[in-house]
């Protein structure tokens, strides 16, 4: 009896250790902090809900609508997607926390802000003519492929362990991802035919000026060898600054 008596003692404290264990991991997983990636994806989200609420509203006329519901929504498509395939994303861009209220000031001013082209396009009477959209398509393919391939290049440069990344794609310009979002933008704006949808892509330009000053001063510290990077790379748009 005595040595029923103990095991019955340790399989009780065993049940309580792993009972314990686990309410710590419930514990450490549910007060992860949302990030600001969250907010943004959510934004991503809220826009194509908006641009298939417009088409709805307005209806699709001509190939203006049809031309940007296209870009726009695969863009933000493709924004979700690649984090599924590279999920180490998820941990070097935007994973600041983000409270409530810098969670709703991401989702409103990228999520409906960044909708104004759309509206404006689904809003315009012209039709879309042939001059641009021929400026439009290829912004948008070649700021895509820019964009892609510098992510791409960036996240296996770094699974390898490299530091500083100065080769191939990121040797024509510094901040050569933030250039293809832009022409991306730039996309949207001439597809939407009003000078009010260049609102966007100019906000966007300042916002990135901000976070390159900022990138610009911390990389400089941590990285030796990026004054040289500096002299020999341009900043943002390749070949001229």
């Amino acid at each position: 009896m005595p040595g029923y008596e103990k095991f019955k003692l340790k399989l009780i404290c065993s049940e309580f250790s792993h009972a314990g264990m686990e309410m710590e991991n419930t514990n450490s997983v549910s007060i992860q902090p949302i990030t600001q990636l969250t907010a943004i994806n959510v934004a991503k989200i809220l826009t194509i809900l908006i641009l298939i609420t417009l088409s709805i509203i307005f209806g699709v006329r001509d190939w203006r609508q049809v031309v940007y519901l296209c870009l726009h929504i695969s863009y933000c498509l493709w924004w979700l997607i690649e984090q599924g395939i590279y999920p180490q994303r998820r941990e070097i861009i935007f994973n600041e926390p983000a409270d409530t209220k810098v969670f709703i000031s991401i989702v409103l001013f990228v999520g409906v802000f960044y909708s104004l082209p759309g509206y404006l396009a689904f809003t315009n009477p012209e039709p879309l003519g042939f001059i641009a959209c021929s400026f439009a398509l290829p912004l948008f393919i070649f700021g895509s492929l820019i964009n892609a391939i510098a992510d791409v290049q960036k996240l296996t440069a770094k699974q390898y362990g490299a530091d500083l990344i100065v080769d191939n794609i990121w040797r024509f310009a510094r901040h050569i991802n933030y250039f293809g979002d832009l022409l991306r933008y730039l996309s949207f704006s001439i597809v939407a035919g009003s000078l009010w949808a260049y609102l966007v892509p100019a906000v966007i330009l300042l916002l990135y000026l901000q976070r390159i000053s900022q990138k610009e001063d911390s990389m400089a510290k941590k990285y030796p060898d990026y004054t040289d990077y500096q002299e020999k790379t341009a900043r943002l748009i390749p070949f001229i600054w």
